[in-house]
């Protein structure tokens, strides 16, 4: 006879509850459509009561500009009273804490419709919908985020972020060259504590490289096989680098573009998919004659134009792109080629991975990584042909034809037929009423620029 699912939940709380007696709190989160984690701190008592009925949240929690107020026109606000839905543990994510003062745990949540189904507006949800469709097929996605952020002083000038000063020299870094040793030194202790925090929360980083700009790092993930864990693995490593930093005297930030003469923030996602037998079917010596791996990439061309809104979803998404912060602009492909938008490395046969490299670090994981398998399962349904793998400097032969600013990707999204049939019309339809009233209040600003260009010369 099998265990009820809540008895093993149960057993979980207790156990993790016996390892530490010392924890007081824990921090039931859950993921916002813009990936801000949000959710309500208990007492160590209260655990229990919560993995048996769980915690109820209203379900405007999902229609939250990134200010945190609530977007009207979603119609989940207002419109149904405000009304609460029930937020649920997600099994194997409670852990420790390790930058708290007070011990603390924390607790990964996703919604649910107060009869029990899953909330179709939860992010978390809209990638479990397209997952299902592979599991249909028999295929399981293995999938790996590289994050890309900026240490940034606590200290901000006139608004503007600037890099910490050095513990080890007392100066702030100016350097731009990418995989220097001697950067990693400079903050040596801060992100020694993310890798070793994220041990101690089963986040699988497995490496830190520096960047091309000054105290801008990337943190890599090991590649599991649950696309939907290596969301939360993505999501809760940022949570730890923001918390660890802080720690350090540091703040961070994963905004698309802080500085504007400076390499942006990107969230590559690298993608394998295996079959029932645990055979990678990328897997292959000649990526070209693979039909799985070039039906995969053509998919996901063709959908990447709609995708954009997704993989780039903020006004400064945009100003990430760049031919010189090898950040594609056109739906390219190549072998073992950074200037592409799909990037397929060839290390090993068995290692023949997508690496997609379009979206910024602002992204949503659960929905950046929603759009990019709706594109692969389009094109492994469909057979798409993705065209010649590009060589050499696709910028010098590809014009740029993504959309490349925020009210053009919106519209791409809200026009897509495909998209539509793996992710819910209704959840596009919220997604792009909240960023459309982002957009408005944003183009209703006037920035310091147009003081400076027009108040006393026009």
């Amino acid at each position: 006879m099998s265990v009820p699912p809540r008895v093993v939940q149960l057993n979980e709380a207790n156990a993790f509850l016996k390892k530490h007696p010392e924890v007081l709190f824990v921090d039931l989160l859950i993921a916002d459509m813009n990936g801000v984690v949000r959710g309500k701190r208990i007492e160590r008592a209260s655990l229990h009561k919560v993995y048996e009925r769980g915690i109820n949240l209203p379900a405007s929690l999902f229609a939250l500009d990134i200010n945190g107020s609530t977007v009207e026109s979603t119609g989940l606000g207002l419109d149904i009273g405000d009304a609460d839905r029930v937020c649920f543990p997600i099994p194997n994510t409670l852990c420790y804490e390790p930058w708290q003062k007070r011990p603390t745990a924390q607790l990964l949540m996703t919604m649910h419709e107060m009869e029990g189904q899953p909330f179709f507006a939860d992010p978390r949800e809209v990638l479990r919908q397209v997952v299902e469709k592979f599991d249909e097929l028999g295929l399981t996605i293995c999938a790996a985020f590289e994050l890309e952020f900026y240490l940034i002083d606590q200290a901000n000038v006139n608004g503007r972020p600037q890099p910490p000063l050095s513990p080890l020299s007392g100066k702030r870094p100016h350097s731009t060259q990418v995989y220097l040793i001697d950067d990693l030194d400079e903050y040596a202790e801060c992100l020694q504590d993310i890798l070793e925090g994220a041990k101690e929360q089963g986040i699988p980083a497995d490496a830190i490289v520096k960047e091309s700009a000054p105290a801008q790092f990337e943190v890599n993930l090991h590649h599991v096989a649950d696309p939907i864990k290596a969301c939360d693995y993505a999501l809760l490593l940022k949570r730890l680098v923001k918390n660890i930093a802080y720690d350090h005297e540091m703040d961070t930030t994963f905004m698309a573009k802080p500085y504007p003469n400076q390499a942006g923030n990107g969230l590559h996602v690298h993608i394998s998919i295996l079959d029932k037998q645990g055979n990678n079917i990328f897997a292959c010596e000649e990526p070209e004659q693979n039909d799985a791996l070039r039906h995969a990439i053509g998919g996901v061309l063709e959908t990447m134009p709609a995708s954009m809104a997704f993989l780039c979803p903020n006004v400064n998404s945009y100003r990430r792109f760049g031919a010189q912060y090898y950040v594609p602009n056109s739906p390219s492909w190549g072998i073992d080629n950074r200037t592409v938008a799909l990037r397929v490395p060839n290390d090993t046969a068995d290692a023949v991975r997508i690496e997609h490299r379009v979206a910024g670090a602002d992204a949503n994981p659960y929905l950046l990584l929603s759009a990019v398998l709706a594109g692969i399962h389009h094109g492994l349904t469909n057979k798409i042909e993705p065209g010649a793998p590009i060589e050499g400097n696709s910028y010098e032969q590809n014009e740029q034809s993504l959309p490349n600013n925020l009210r053009d990707a919106l519209r791409e999204l809200d026009d897509s037929e495909i998209l539509a049939r793996y992710i819910d019309p209704k959840y596009i339809d919220i997604f792009v009423a909240c960023k459309e009233s982002e957009l408005a209040e944003f183009e209703n600003s006037i920035s310091d620029l147009e003081y400076n260009w027009y108040l006393h010369t026009v």
